[in-house]
C-alpha cells in the first residue's frame, strides 16, 4: 500500500475548500487563507510556491494557437478557477499589453489582448486564454487587490473577470469606493486630511484651525501635536469673526485645514476623549468636505444604504454653520468667504426620512438642528446683501474676498494679469505679489475677481455662462434652490414641529417682501424674538415663484434664463440648470410642458445632458478655449436634478432615457478604461479624455481604481435605481442608446441627431482614438 502523504497543518487545498462568494468585495475575497492544489505526486506539488514562469504571449506567436478551449480542461459543472502567481502576472499583464505605459489596460493600448492562464483544477499544466480589453484590465485590477491582502499566489474565479460591468462597478462603489474616499478630522485622520495637492506655499507642514469658542477641540489638537511631533502640526484658533476678508487673506501664506464637529468618546482609559465625525471627499486633487459634492454624495449613500455617514455630513454642515457662519465651499482656510449651491435641507429631510424609527425624538431633535442651522444660512447668507439684490428680490452668487484666489494652478490667471503687469513694467509674479498686498490698485481687475469668486461659489467654475458677469446674475440655479428651502422649512415646521419653531441662536432675519428701502433700515427683526411658522416659508416660496416667473422665464423660448441684475435683462445663454426648477417644483405644468417638449432636446446628446448648448457657448480657439462646464461636458449634478424633476412631474420616461444614456456613457468607459469612474465626461464623443481648463480628475490611478469621483460614483448609483431590469440588462451589455431606444425615439434632434446615427461616432474605441488623436 502506498505510503500517505504528509503535508503542512495549515495547507488548504482547493477541493477541500467550501463553495465561496465569488463577486464580493476583495477583502472578503482575498482575506482568507491561501489554498493549494494537489498533484499526482508530492514533489511535484506547488505548496512551496514554485509556478512555471510563462513568456508574454507574443513571444509564443499567440495568433498562430488553436481556437479557444481547444486545449483546456472540460467541465461542465465546476467554474473555471485559475492558479496565479500575482507578481510574476502582474510583470507579465504590464509588459505585454500595458502599451502606453500607465498601468491601465485599455482600449487604446496596442496589445494581443489574450492571455493563457493556468487552470487550477490542473494545477496550472493546462490554460485557458483570457480574452479582452476588460477581461485583462479585471485581471490586472484583481492582481493588484490581491498583491493589497499580502497574496503572493491566489486562485481566482474567472467570474471575477467576466463579472456583469453593471454589478461590478456598483459593487465597487457601494464596498470599495465609498471607503476609500472616507476621511476623518482627528488625532488618526489627520495625516491624511492635512495633505492638500492644491498647497501652492511650498509647506507641506499640516496646519488645522480650531474656531473661536470650542477650547476643548483646541486643547484636543494640541495634545495631538505633542504626541505625534514627526508631524510638526501647527495649531491656530480662529478669531470671532473669521471670514473677515482681510483676515481670510492673510492666510493665504499659511493655508490649512478647518476642524469640523467631533462627537465625544470614552478613552479606554476612564476618561473622555474627542473623534471626528467621519465624512466623503470628492477624491483626486478634492481633499476635504465640499458644500455641492456632499449633497450628491449623500444621495448615493443613502442608495447604498449608509445612512449614518450621510447624516454625519449634515452634522458638519451644522457645525459649519454656527462658527463659520456658512456651509463653506470647501473646508480649508481660503474658503472661508465662500460658499456653494445650497441643499443642506434637502438633504437633512431625505437623511431623516430614513433615520431609524426606533428613537423618533432624537431623530425630530437632529431635524430641527439642521432645519435651525438652514433658516440661519438663509437669512444671514442667501437673502442678505452683498447677495440680496433688494430691487428685484433675487439671491446671487456675490461672496467676500480679496486678491487672487490661491487655490487656483499657478498659471490659471497668466492671461489676465499680464496686461496688468505689462503696464506696470513688472512680471506676473512680482505684479500678482503687489496686487494681492494692496501696494497697487486696478479696480478693474478688483470688478474680475468679484465676478471669478462668485462663479466659484456658483460650483460652475468655470463657464462663458458667467464671463465676467456672475456677481450680477440672479441664476435660475440659485433662485430654484432656495424656492426649495423656503418649501422645506414651512414642510419641516407644519409636518414634524407642530408649526412652530423656535430658534436658539440670535441673528437678524431678512426683511420680507424684499425692497430697497426696507433693506436701508438698519433696525432689523431678531431671530429669538419670536416662533417661526409655516405661513411666512410658504409666503416666501410663493413670493420667489412669482419673481422666477417675472424675471427668468421665457414663454416664447420655453426655457428659464438668469437675470442680469445689473443691467436688468435677461442672459439668453441656454443652461441645462433650467430643468432645476423641475426639481424644486417651482414650475407650473404647462412650463414643465414646454421645457420637456421644446428644450429637453437642445441639452440631450448620446451621452446624457450636456451643461449648456453649443449655440450659447460660442466659437472656441486658441484665444477662447473651451471651460470645463459649458459644451459638450456632462456632470453629474445636472443629471440627477433632471432625473429627479422629470419623474417628479410624470415624465418618467424622460428621465429613464437620460438615466440610460449617462449610465452607458459611465459603463462603456468602465469596461474600455480600467474600470475608470471620471469627475465629469464629454458626453458628445462620449469621452474621460478632458482636456479643458484642470482637466479631468479621478483617472490617474495605478492598476486598479480605488476611489472613482465622488458624486460620479452617486449618479450611477442613483441612476441605477431609475432603471428598468431590462434597461441594466442591456447598459450591462453596452447597447448604445441608439439601438437601445430606436431612431426617432431619443429626443435629439438637429445636427446632433444627424451625427449620433453614424456607426463610427458611437464606437467606443473610434472616440477613444479620435480624442487621443491618434491614427
Amino acid at each position: 500500500m502506498a505510503p500517505a502523504v504528509v503535508h503542512p497543518a495549515t495547507v488548504t487545498f482547493i477541493d477541500e475548500q467550501p463553495h465561496r462568494a465569488v463577486n464580493v468585495d476583495a477583502s472578503a475575497y482575498y482575506g482568507g487563507s491561501e489554498a493549494h492544489t494537489r498533484s499526482r505526486t508530492y514533489s511535484h506539488s506547488y505548496l512551496h510556491g514554485y509556478n512555471p514562469k510563462k513568456l508574454p504571449a507574443f513571444q509564443e506567436d499567440w495568433h498562430l494557437r488553436p481556437r479557444r478551449m481547444s486545449h483546456d480542461e472540460k467541465s461542465v459543472t465546476a467554474p473555471r478557477r485559475f492558479l496565479i502567481d500575482v507578481e510574476e502576472t502582474i510583470r507579465v499583464v504590464l509588459e505585454q499589453e500595458d502599451t502606453d505605459g500607465d498601468f491601465q489596460i485599455s482600449v487604446t493600448d496596442a496589445g494581443p489582448k489574450m492571455m493563457a492562464l493556468g487552470t487550477a483544477t490542473s494545477n496550472g499544466f493546462k490554460t485557458f486564454d483570457i480574452r479582452g480589453t476588460y477581461m485583462l484590465s479585471n485581471l490586472l485590477q484583481e492582481l493588484a487587490l490581491a498583491r493589497d491582502h499580502n497574496r503572493k499566489r491566489i486562485v481566482l474565479d474567472e467570474a471575477r473577470l467576466t463579472e456583469n460591468p453593471v454589478d461590478r462597478l456598483s459593487r465597487m462603489i457601494k464596498h470599495s469606493f465609498w471607503h476609500s474616499l472616507t476621511r476623518r478630522i482627528d488625532g488618526e485622520g489627520l495625516e491624511i486630511i492635512t495633505a492638500d495637492p492644491k498647497n501652492r506655499t511650498g509647506r507641506v507642514n499640516p496646519r488645522i484651525y480650531v474656531p473661536h469658542g470650542e477650547p476643548a477641540m483646541a486643547e484636543y489638537y494640541r495634545q495631538v501635536a505633542k504626541d505625534k511631533p514627526h508631524m510638526n502640526l501647527d495649531v491656530q484658533v480662529l478669531p470671532e469673526k473669521p471670514d473677515d476678508p482681510l483676515f481670510v487673506k492673510s492666510l493665504n501664506s499659511k493655508p490649512g485645514i478647518l476642524a469640523l464637529a467631533m462627537n465625544e468618546v470614552d478613552d479606554g482609559k476612564g476618561g473622555k476623549t474627542l473623534k471626528g465625525i467621519p465624512f466623503i471627499v470628492p477624491g483626486a486633487r478634492f481633499n476635504e468636505l465640499y458644500n455641492w459634492d456632499s449633497y450628491f454624495i449623500a444621495l448615493g449613500l443613502l442608495v447604498d444604504g449608509q445612512v449614518s455617514m450621510a447624516k454625519g455630513m449634515v452634522e458638519h454642515f451644522i457645525f459649519e454653520i454656527k462658527h463659520y457662519g456658512k456651509i463653506l465651499n470647501g473646508s480649508r482656510s481660503y474658503y472661508l468667504c465662500r460658499t456653494q449651491p445650497p441643499f443642506l435641507t434637502d438633504m437633512a429631510l431625505q437623511i431623516y426620512n430614513q433615520l431609524d424609527r426606533s428613537d423618533l425624538s432624537s431623530n425630530r431633535e437632529w431635524l430641527k438642528r439642521a432645519i435651525q442651522a438652514a433658516i440661519k444660512e438663509y437669512h444671514t447668507i442667501w437673502v442678505a446683501e452683498p447677495r440680496m439684490d433688494p430691487k428685484t428680490g433675487l439671491s446671487r452668487y456675490r461672496p467676500d474676498g480679496l486678491g487672487i484666489p490661491p487655490e487656483t494652478e499657478a498659471t490659471h490667471f497668466t492671461h489676465i494679469l499680464e496686461p496688468y503687469a505689462a503696464k506696470h513694467g513688472l512680471s506676473v509674479l512680482e505684479f500678482s505679489e503687489k496686487y494681492n498686498d494692496g501696494v497697487l490698485k486696478e479696480p478693474g481687475l478688483d470688478e474680475y475677481f468679484l465676478h471669478d469668486r462668485s462663479v466659484r461659489e456658483s460650483g460652475h467654475d468655470t463657464t462663458y455662462r458667467f464671463e465676467k458677469r456672475c456677481a450680477n446674475l440672479g441664476t435660475i440655479d440659485l433662485q430654484c434652490l432656495l424656492y426649495k428651502y423656503e418649501v422645506d422649512i414651512g414642510t419641516a415646521i407644519r409636518e414634524v414641529f407642530d408649526d412652530e419653531l423656535e430658534l436658539d441662536e440670535d441673528f437678524p432675519l431678512a426683511p420680507f417682501p424684499p425692497s430697497v428701502k426696507s433693506y436701508a433700515n438698519p433696525h432689523r427683526e431678531r431671530s429669538r424674538s419670536r416662533p417661526q411658522t409655516s405661513d411666512e416659508w410658504f409666503e416666501r416660496a410663493e413670493f420667489r415663484k412669482q419673481i422666477i416667473d417675472k424675471y427668468l422665464w421665457n414663454e416664447n423660448k420655453g426655457l428659464y434664463f438668469d437675470y442680469d441684475t445689473v443691467a436688468e435683462q435677461q442672459i439668453l445663454y441656454e443652461s441645462v440648470t433650467a430643468f432645476w426648477a423641475l426639481w424644486a417644483g417651482c414650475a407650473s405644468e404647462e412650463q414643465c410642458w414646454k421645457l420637456v417638449t421644446r428644450s429637453l432636446k437642445k441639452f440631450e446628446v448620446l451621452g446624457g445632458l450636456v451643461s449648456g448648448t453649443e449655440e450659447s457657448r460660442g466659437k472656441i480657439s486658441l484665444d477662447r478655449p473651451n471651460r470645463q462646464w459649458d459644451y459638450p461636458y456632462a456632470w453629474p449634478p445636472h443629471q440627477i436634478m433632471t432625473w429627479v424633476g422629470l419623474e417628479r412631474y410624470g415624465y418618467l420616461d424622460e428621465a429613464q432615457r437620460l438615466a440610460y444614456r449617462f449610465l452607458y456613457m459611465m459603463t462603456t468607459a468602465f469596461v474600455d478604461f480600467n474600470g475608470v469612474v471620471p469627475e465629469k465626461f464629454d458626453a458628445v464623443k462620449l469621452s474621460h479624455l478632458v482636456d479643458a481648463e484642470y482637466g479631468n480628475q479621478g483617472i490617474d490611478f495605478k492598476m486598479v481604481p480605488r476611489e472613482g469621483f465622488g458624486w460620479m460614483n452617486s449618479a450611477y448609483q442613483v441612476g441605477l435605481s431609475f432603471l428598468t431590469s431590462h434597461m441594466r440588462r442591456a447598459v450591462a451589455a453596452c447597447t448604445s442608446p441608439e439601438v437601445f431606444f430606436g431612431a426617432g425615439v431619443s429626443g435629439i434632434s438637429g445636427e446632433t441627431a444627424q451625427s449620433t446615427t453614424n456607426l463610427p461616432p458611437t464606437d467606443p474605441l473610434f472616440l477613444a482614438m479620435e480624442t487621443l488623436n491618434l491614427s
